[in-house]
């Protein structure tokens, strides 16, 4: 018997390679030239979609309930701050930090039309009018600048109005606050 007796004939396609583009004429424009190709490139990315789903199909899936999904509140809603330091300055520093995180960065101003704060003046509003409390959540800020960022800082608004996002200044607010902490402040 010969081998095509014995398995049946099955008709497969035979896989196509790409044709090659022809280049497009000479005599056509930029803008024309880029057309033809925007074109002939949309017509390969719809077959290869085609080719996919039908190179697919056979793939048993269960359809997806964005409710298994999606797990987090689609409002977000403000975290209290966390347990205060027992210091002042430190206490001072920490709810800066979560006043800049909540209420928003800024750099420029104290505080911008929107309402967010620098850090000194997300301190100055956490101070609540003790400047000596605010002078004392200043310094130990510088300090931590400071000792991250090389003494050739000059002042905390100077080093906030360096950057272009809160995010180093927010971090170096919460880590005053450690600082502050430590030193019994």
């Amino acid at each position: 018997m010969s081998q095509t007796a014995l398995s049946p004939a099955i008709d497969h396609p035979t896989p196509t390679k790409p044709i090659p583009a022809a280049a497009p004429p000479a005599d056509l424009t930029l803008e024309e030239r880029l057309t033809l190709v925007k074109a002939e490139m949309t017509a390969r990315l719809d077959e290869a979609a085609v080719a996919y789903e039908v190179n697919t199909a056979h793939i048993p899936t269960d359809p997806v309930d964005l409710a298994d999904v999606v797990t987090v509140p689609l409002t977000p809603t403000l975290q209290p701050p966390p347990a205060s330091y027992p210091t002042p300055v430190a206490a001072l520093l920490q709810r800066a930090h979560h006043r800049l995180l909540t209420g928003g960065w800024c750099s420029g101003a104290l505080v911008d039309e929107d309402g967010a704060r620098c850090m000194l003046g997300a301190i100055r509003a956490e101070a609540r009018g003790d400047r000596g409390l605010e002078a004392d959540a200043a310094s130990v800020l510088l300090d931590a600048i400071r000792r991250k960022f090389g003494d050739d800082v000059d002042s905390v608004p100077s080093f906030n109005d360096a950057h272009g996002t809160g995010r180093t200044p927010l971090r170096m607010v919460d880590q005053a606050a450690g600082l502050a902490d430590a030193r019994g402040l």
